[in-house]
């Protein structure tokens, strides 16, 4: 068997291949030959690619590396129809992220390609950061940062009408009860708010098992003083949070995105928070990555920028490549996968 490890500068070529080598160590009394490709991202913003999203490389390079392989390990690679039509012997697609978005799986289905995905590989990094954008938010800490390193001694931070506001005794809204909601509830519950959960697809016995009441979207924009996104980016859930519901949270609230910005609408946001109908925003996602020169948040007040790292730990990094590892290991051994994108080929494969 013939693996690429097409790895980037995060979950790097040589990761991927110690964890294959780990999951894989002689199977079938021979080790599988693995070949190394090193796409740009981050150092190159990924993007769109042959219809594909959040990719890296181009179809021409993957083509090329993919002569010869069955199987690929991959978390950027574009592979769109026209890298599936060009590689006949490719059985499977194991991608390290939560969600194969850089796959046509359409394309992958008609080649008779399995593909899989990477789900909670960076669930803990991501709810520590969302919790870490919702403390710097409530209690100012990029201002007074900021202001420190500028030579100003922010006294006047201590006034009452200044200071920030904490998370004990707070209710805070989770929209979406993923991987990643579950552990930022758990956290938030932990420093002694209350926790409501906006997700149609959590059954409220098991949220209410975690201390967590789920409620309706609008019903949680109204309660709660911090807001956190955690849903995933679909058709259903784009522009989710839109000026009318924007208009639902009460008066200084706090509102973090660190899931996707598609989820948000971003053009009502400056004057929110002008106004002080908005108290902070703390975002790591964009509408468009990265801002272009004259966003207008960039002078709006009480504003935390990071640049889409949320997920940015090398132990991330490691599950990464381990979870996709494990896939490629029962892949070789006939058994089913674990995270199957689409589960149909492989039905097909064992009819």
């Amino acid at each position: 068997m013939r693996i690429l490890a097409a790895g980037d500068h995060f979950v790097r070529p040589d990761l991927i291949r110690t964890a294959l080598s780990r999951e894989l160590p002689g199977t079938g009394g021979e080790s599988p030959e693995v070949t190394e490709l090193t796409l740009p991202w981050p150092y190159e913003p990924f993007g769109s690619v042959g219809g594909v999203q959040e990719a890296s490389g181009t179809e021409e390079e993957l083509i090329g590396a993919l002569s010869g392989v069955s199987v690929c390990v991959t978390q950027m690679a574009p592979f769109t129809g026209r890298v599936f039509a060009a590689a006949p012997g490719l059985r499977l697609v194991a991608v390290s992220r939560g969600g194969p978005v850089n796959v046509d799986l359409a394309a992958a289905t008609r080649h008779g390609v399995a593909v899989s995905f990477a789900p909670g590989r960076n669930a803990a990094a991501a709810a520590e950061f969302a919790v870490g954008l919702m403390l710097a938010a409530m209690r100012r800490i990029g201002t007074a940062d900021a202001e420190l390193k500028a030579g100003r001694w922010r006294g006047d931070l201590y006034a009452y009408e200044e200071g920030g506001t904490e998370l004990a005794g707070a209710t805070a809204g989770l929209v979406g009860y993923g991987a990643i909601g579950r552990i930022v509830a758990r956290v938030l519950l932990a420093f002694g708010a209350r926790v409501l959960v906006a997700d149609p697809y959590t059954d409220p016995v098991a949220a209410a098992a975690d201390g967590v009441e789920t409620v309706e979207l609008d019903a949680l924009l109204c309660r709660s003083s911090v807001v956190s996104l955690h849903a995933r980016l679909t058709e259903e859930t784009r522009g989710l949070i839109d000026a009318r519901r924007l208009g639902l949270l009460p008066r200084g609230a706090v509102l973090v995105n660190s899931a996707r910005g598609g989820l948000l609408d971003h053009a009502p946001l400056p004057d929110l928070l002008r106004s002080g109908a908005l108290g902070a925003l703390a975002l790591d996602v964009y509408d468009v990555e990265p801002p272009p020169g004259d966003w207008p948040l960039r002078d709006a007040p009480n504003v935390i920028t990071t640049p889409h790292l949320a997920g940015a730990t090398r132990q991330t990094a490691h599950r990464a490549a381990a979870i996709t590892a494990a896939e490629v290991g029962r892949f070789a051994r006939g058994e089913p996968l674990a995270h199957p994108a689409n589960p149909e080929v492989l039905v097909a494969d064992r009819s």
